[in-house]
């Protein structure tokens, strides 16, 4: 499952750095209008090597080589992606003068052809892999994350799998963790493996094909099981110092441009500059949220405390509209990182009340706190903050995080916030 997976994205990365080359090989004839002579490609070939490599980049930042949730890979999406990378090239090459070339409209050609090549590249490579032959999956017993799994696998045939109900046909069978209770099912499985039958934990393709635990599958067990903080220990050290490192860093940011942002906070409404609320951070403490306020001082309506933090509302200033777009409003969060409260990953802290609600009717929902809350999370770039319905969904994301958290995902997740940001805060 894996290595088919792996092997996708290995294939559609060098399509896409094939497409870069051959892009720039365009832009150069659309620049001189005469055939390319190999000394001129020579001269380029560096210069823009490097700032292919940077494309790729911002390519993963972007999540263009998540195979599962192949996000939007419009035209207009992968150009703004690379004109995102093109500002970065500018960088470069007006600040790296011995690279020996400093092109305007080379990278101006290159960043739309290559937008062109890349997403025609991209609908080639997803049409042949929802064609070619399909690894079959079935998948013993009933449950929720069944069914969730198998239209998930529906939805996205380019992943290369389809589901039966025919166990003779299946090259995949997926086995529930309680399965192994059951004596006669282990052996018919185990006669199953004799005849060239690949079994595979539900629950453990279930996580690593969707990014999520299937929360209502998993016990007690499953958490004394996959939760060993003690092995964590070394890793919060390091996170807790890059936490101090990074929020001092940017702090001094806060600080040049809190005084215009408070005077337009003060001009745009009545009320406080900073807004302060409860939160529940680690092992279910109490704290105070800091964000410069976004919205009028209106009591909040109880079917508004279940809104997701972006969605509309009626309460919100067209100052705190801004804010929201560009994440300014979350700068003072930073205080709470310094203090301790958060980090900057993690599951993103409710409110007490909404906690005591969500207890009674998620599953294991306590199990979220058991790290430091985050101003941004697993959940928070697969999934829109939740409202109530959507907190089981939420959770499961949060799970996974908790479980598989690691310097390299939190880099990851940091990396892929900061590029959600910049595609959106223009909208």
């Amino acid at each position: 499952m894996i290595k088919s997976k792996e092997s996708k994205k290995t294939i559609l990365f060098w399509g896409d750095i094939f497409c870069f080359y051959m892009s720039l090989w365009a832009a150069l004839f659309l620049r001189y209008l005469e055939p390319i002579t190999l000394k001129t490609f020579k001269e380029n070939l560096l210069p823009f090597s490097a700032v292919y490599i940077l494309w790729a980049i911002i390519f993963y930042i972007a999540g263009f080589y998540d195979i599962e949730s192949k996000i939007s890979w419009s035209i207009v999406s992968i150009a703004k992606t690379l004109i995102i990378g093109g500002v970065l090239a500018i960088i470069i090459f007006y600040f790296f003068p011995f690279l020996g070339i400093t092109p305007k409209r080379i990278l101006i050609f290159n960043i739309a052809i290559a937008s062109v090549f890349v997403w025609a590249w991209r609908n080639i490579f997803f049409s042949i892999a929802t064609e070619i032959d399909k690894i079959k999956i079935s998948i013993l017993g009933e449950s929720k994350e069944k069914n969730s799994l198998i239209k998930y696998i529906r939805q996205k045939p380019y992943l290369g799998y389809e589901f039966t109900n025919k166990l003779e046909e299946a090259n995949i069978i997926l086995a529930p963790a309680e399965i192994k209770d059951n004596p006669e099912i282990v052996n018919t499985l185990y006669q199953m493996v004799l005849s060239g039958k690949t079994i595979f934990s539900f629950e453990n393709f279930y996580e690593s094909l969707t990014g999520k635990v299937p929360i209502s599958m998993i016990d007690e067990k499953w958490f004394l099981e996959n939760l060993t903080e003690i092995n964590k220990q070394m890793m919060e050290k390091i996170k807790r110092f890059v936490d101090i490192f990074l929020a001092s860093l940017f702090f001094i940011f806060l600080i040049l441009i809190y005084l215009p942002v408070a005077i337009a906070i003060k001009l745009n409404s009545p009320g406080p500059v900073l807004y302060r609320q409860k939160r529940v951070g680690k092992n279910g403490r109490i704290f105070e949220l800091i964000k410069f306020r976004s919205m009028t001082d209106e009591p909040e309506s109880e079917r508004e405390k279940w809104k997701k933090p972006n969605a509309k509302n009626r309460r919100i200033t067209s100052v705190g509209n801004f804010l929201r777009k560009t994440r300014i409003d979350e700068l003072p969060q930073l205080w709470n990182i310094l203090k301790g409260d958060i980090s900057f990953i993690g599951p993103r802290p409710e409110r007490p009340e909404i906690v005591e609600e969500l207890k009674k009717i998620v599953p294991h929902y306590s199990m979220r706190h058991i790290i430091k809350p985050g101003l941004t999370g697993w959940s928070q770039i697969h999934f829109s903050d939740a409202s109530a319905e959507d907190a089981m969904e939420k959770l499961q994301y949060d799970l996974f995080y908790i479980k598989n958290r690691s310097a390299l995902l939190d880099t990851a997740i940091f990396l892929k916030t900061i590029m959600v940001a910049l595609q959106t805060s223009g909208k």
